[in-house]
């Protein structure tokens, strides 16, 4: 399910996008001001940020900018009152993606998320051997992990696990491929092997274990990895 930000300080406009996302089947979190949205937006946790630019505090101009100048992807639908052209190339010289100006169409607003939403990759660029998720940054590459920029103790196999759910993100694979491609059917492995290592990972790496964001099962049918 795509989590979408929303960084708005009107609350009527909040619940109305809110219920209005919710209803196609996003999952949606709030931000009322911009530092909060901003600390939000920099854990790099969301698929897409709908952003207001008058905001109290962090403006949303600064916020876009910001994001982008730290290495922050995420695709960025600002929100304004303001018409002018100037004020729609500013913001998308800032790093926005798409702009849309208030008062606007409710069927207009879901069109413009569901087009930045196909734009995104569905396999993450795991880019000279580093990749980065949440506040966990794994470096295939010399085999090394931190989070929240602490390191982790992984073993090899665990990396070798990862690295395998992360090339193939989006997609739920199955236990058996993961037996013959990580395991590569050692006669001591099960599918309870499988299992195992993937609690161990969650263990490791999730904010909450029991209640896995990155790393999910699908029962019956496998695990998939989500950024």
């Amino acid at each position: 399910m795509p989590r979408i930000l929303l960084i708005e300080d009107e609350p009527g406009l909040v619940m109305t996008i809110s219920d209005m996302l919710s209803t196609e089947g996003y999952e949606v979190e709030s931000a009322a001001d911009g530092d909060t949205g901003y600390l939000k937006a920099s854990a790099g946790l969301f698929d897409l940020i709908v952003l207001d630019l008058m905001l109290p505090g962090k403006p949303g101009l600064d916020i876009c900018r910001e994001l982008r100048e730290h290495g922050v992807g995420t695709a960025i639908l600002m929100l304004t009152a303001k018409a002018q052209v100037a004020d729609r190339v500013t913001g998308l010289r800032s790093g926005a993606d798409d702009y849309l100006t208030k008062p606007f169409d409710p069927a207009e607003l879901i069109a413009r998320v569901e087009a930045l939403l196909r734009r995104i990759p569905k396999t993450p660029s795991v880019s000279a051997g580093v990749f980065q998720f949440g506040d966990v940054r794994i470096d295939f590459e010399h085999a090394e992990a931190s989070k929240a920029g602490r390191p982790v103790d992984m073993a090899t196999k665990e990396i070798q696990l990862l690295r395998y759910l992360v090339d193939n993100c989006g997609r739920v694979v199955p236990r058996d491929e993961i037996l013959q491609r990580v395991w590569e059917y050692s006669g001591d492995v099960t599918s309870r092997t499988v299992d195992v290592h993937i609690a161990w990972l969650r263990q490791k790496l999730e904010r909450d274990p029991q209640r896995p964001r990155h790393i999910l099962t699908f029962r019956g049918k496998g695990y998939r990895f989500t950024p």
